[in-house]
């Protein structure tokens, strides 16, 4: 094994090279005896190098000693063969009280013909253990090259997430038990029972990390076995691993302990352009247990596997008949999972240029299109390559050229408080008072405290057109500290009860929205973003290239109109907390 103290060599705003000081990066060759039976490399094997590379990054910005708290989503692009050699590199990407967020890269390299891939992405949350001095406070750390911004951003929206993870799933089940189907029986099916596994491992030194406690990758490593097992008994193959749900560790075990192992295979699935069942989910979670003492809750997680034929095409498996009860709610809740898992990869993953301006909205779908909603507004927010277009009296307007889309932002300064302003602006009603292009604005549904889907109608640039029509989600957020800006984040997306109509020509916002910092408590600065698309730049391409001064006069409108009801009693001011901001409250490390 090699760790090594290696640089994040990206060049800082002011033009240095920038060495990271929380990165680490590991370097292994796959041994024989790090692969399974298809001569590649263990997927258990390959989550004990991960966990442990990024546990050395957050010790190495802790100072002290840390333990693994979760690690998100992982899917696997690439198997890795013995003899390639495995690069992983974490660092910090952000730093909250007691827990902090690592990102983790995998990439492979074949020495004989120089080739290079990804494998896999992932993030991991840490807590820093208690010390003898009590709970500890991390240093915040500050990001300096465009990369670490973005990320830095970002970590905030994925720990939202990661809160709320367990409700989506609820929520789900709750609300669309039609919609994912019934437990049909099938006369060829496997039963779920055959695929049932359960292992004992004792925990002995070799398995404790240098805290005495049993090593998070070990349990991972052991989880992906049984797993294997559980997948192997229903397709009598040899499974390949493409994705995990998110790991969670409920609670730590020591040496000394008994692990109890126990999967099973919850469902299997169809891929949408064939009949046949072509993955599967396994179940599987650890338990922990000394002597007569109860057995507690370690972790849990579910698993997709695959089998590949000779072309790597995933092969057909045998249907499962789920058991009563217990089972057939497993079989559910795998299909609303694999529901997140396709919502997740399609408005998520994808580069935004493969993504539909408007992606379809139901309730299930709402945390994944809010997250894009807002990461897309941060993105264009962390880019340091504007060119600055027009200015006017203290309004200016920047433009962005890249990868054959036009981005423009305006910003601007107003004596008014960061938060009052961002209630004036957060509510879309209010902005035909300052915008002359909000010709009529309703709110079609209020999804909770912090996302709202309205109609908005907007005239016609030319005389006697049709004017355009836009259903926009607007997802707005709250600082989480003093280095965040408030945002309200502006989307696409669309509603069966709302289609096309003649009137209007029907508009797309891909990414708009507004950035609003706190320069101090009476004066903040006010940024307006939009990623151009064909129902946009009607509007702004005189003002880009310099024929017109509308953009102007529209915010100069817009600061009149904060500065006029800058001591207006804030609606926002008499909500009641979120339920997102008070599970963020209970759930702080």
């Amino acid at each position: 094994m090699m760790s090594e103290r290696n640089g994040d060599h990206n060049v800082a705003e002011n033009g240095e090279t920038h060495r990271n000081p929380t990165e680490v990066k590991m370097c292994q060759i796959v041994l024989p005896c790090h692969s399974n039976h298809c001569g590649e490399l263990s997927a258990g094997q390959l989550l004990k190098w991960m966990d442990s590379t990024a546990c050395l990054s957050a010790e190495r910005h802790a100072g002290c000693s840390c333990v693994t708290a979760s690690v998100d989503d992982i899917h696997f692009e690439h198997t890795i063969g013995v003899g390639n050699v495995v690069t992983i590199i974490a660092k910090v990407n952000r730093a909250f009280t007691s827990s902090m967020e690592v990102g983790i890269s995998v990439t492979c390299e074949d020495l004989y013909t120089d080739r290079h891939w990804r494998v896999c992405q992932a993030f991991a949350t840490f807590v820093a253990r208690r010390t003898e001095a009590g709970k500890v406070q991390l240093k915040q750390l500050s990001p300096h090259t465009q990369m670490e911004q973005m990320e830095y951003s970002l970590a905030a929206e994925r720990r939202r997430m990661r809160l709320i993870h367990a409700e989506i799933i609820t929520d789900l089940l709750s609300s669309s038990t039609a919609q994912l189907g019934e437990c049909q029986e099938y006369q060829d099916a496997v039963p779920a029972e055959r695929t049932r596994v359960e292992s004992v491992e004792l925990v002995l030194p070799p398995h404790a990390n240098h805290q005495v406690s049993t090593f998070g990758g070990q349990i991972m490593a052991w989880m992906e076995n049984v797993a294997t097992i559980s997948a192997s008994r229903l397709c009598n193959a040899h499974p390949t691993l493409r994705s995990i749900d998110m790991f969670h560790f409920r609670g730590p075990s020591h040496i000394g302990d008994r692990l109890v192992l126990k999967s099973i295979v919850n469902n299997a699935f169809k891929h949408s352009c064939v009949s046949s069942c072509c993955s599967m989910e396994v179940g599987v979670c650890a338990e922990a247990y000394q002597g007569g003492e109860p057995q507690r809750h370690i972790n849990s997680a579910f698993m997709t596997f695959e089998v590949l034929d000779g072309d790597r095409k995933p092969c057909t498996l045998p249907r499962i008949r789920p058991e009563p009860v217990d089972g057939k709610r497993r079989y559910q809740e795998a299909i609303a999972r694999k529901k997140i898992r396709l919502d997740r990869k399609y408005i998520i993953s994808c580069k935004q240029t493969e993504v539909p301006l408007s992606v379809p909205w139901d309730p299930s779908n709402q945390m994944y299109l809010s997250y894009n909603n807002v990461s897309a507004l941060k993105l264009m927010d962390t880019r340091n390559n504007w060119v600055l277009t027009s200015e006017k009296n203290k309004v200016r307007l920047y433009t962005l050229e890249e990868n054959q889309t036009l981005c423009f932002k305006v910003e601007m300064y107003v004596s008014v408080s960061a938060e009052q302003t961002f209630h004036l602006l957060s509510d879309l009603r209010r902005r035909k008072e300052w915008d002359r292009h909000y010709e009529e604005c309703e709110v079609i549904t209020q999804a909770d405290e912090d996302d709202t889907i309205y109609r908005i109608a907007t005239p016609s640039v030319s005389k006697g057109g049709k004017g355009q029509d836009f259903i926009l989600l607007a997802s707005r957020r709250k600082p989480c500290d003093v280095r965040d800006p408030y945002l309200i984040a502006l989307r696409s997306v669309t509603l069966p009860t709302h289609p096309p109509t003649e009137d209007y020509n029907r508009g797309e916002v891909l990414c708009a929205g507004f950035t609003i910092w706190e320069e101090s408590s009476t004066v903040t600065k006010v940024t307006y973003y939009n990623q151009a698309t064909p129902g946009v730049l009607p509007y702004i391409s005189t003002d880009i290239v310099g024929l017109s001064s509308s953009f102007y006069s529209a915010f100069s409108a817009c600061s009149d109109f904060l500065e006029a009801n800058k001591d207006s009693l804030s609606t926002a001011s008499q909500q009641p907390i979120s339920a997102t901001d008070m599970l963020s409250l209970q759930n702080e490390q």
